[in-house]
């Protein structure tokens, strides 16, 4: 199973979750709102339901996510906007935080460096937009490139990116789900 599968199959997922109308704690419907957790048990939910992940996919604390003898993946939120509209404070930093720790996909990348096991390991970001975007994610992507690689020194294989537009909810109208491989 190759990275663009599981982007795509990941996306796919997310739609699935969008369109059952079911709002998160007191949000507006949609699947922008969920929190991490709860979001990947929704996801793997989803992905083990189809025949070519035969309900072999877990959510852990380490990795977030895990598909036993080929992929561990850490992922990240990234919602310029909350729920109420409003330009969300310090969102940026899930990705750009150049340290050690469980604050950003930096951080998400070392730990998989130090992972133990059989699986390739990923680092996958799910951002939400408006449409078209009011803030998008883009420039914020590619600085997760260049800080990752050239200030961190993590080797990262190139991008596997999925959109998807049209979800229910009014500020997190469409989705991409950007992943990069963790070169050993």
């Amino acid at each position: 199973m190759d990275l663009t599968e599981i982007v795509a199959d990941v996306a796919e997922a997310l739609v699935a979750v969008d369109s059952c109308g079911v709002a998160f704690k007191e949000f507006r419907p949609g699947v922008g709102p969920y929190g991490e957790p709860q979001l990947l048990r929704a996801v793997a939910k989803h992905l083990n339901a189809r025949r070519s992940y035969a309900g072999a996919v877990r959510t852990k604390r380490t990795p977030d996510m895990l598909i036993p003898g080929q992929w561990a993946l850490e992922f990240k939120l990234a919602r310029p906007f909350g729920d109420n509209g409003h330009e969300a404070e310090n969102w940026s930093v899930n990705l750009l935080h150049p340290y050690e720790g469980n604050v950003s996909v930096v951080g998400d990348c070392l730990k998989l460096q130090r992972l133990n096991g059989p699986e390739r390991k990923a680092a996958v970001v799910i951002g939400y937009e408006h449409t078209p975007p009011r803030i998008s994610l883009a420039p914020l992507l590619d600085a997760f490139e260049v800080v990752a690689t050239n200030v961190v020194n993590i080797a990262l294989g190139p991008r596997v990116q999925a959109a998807r537009v049209g979800l229910c909810h009014p500020v997190h109208q469409q989705l991409v789900v950007a992943a990069w491989e963790v070169l050993p």
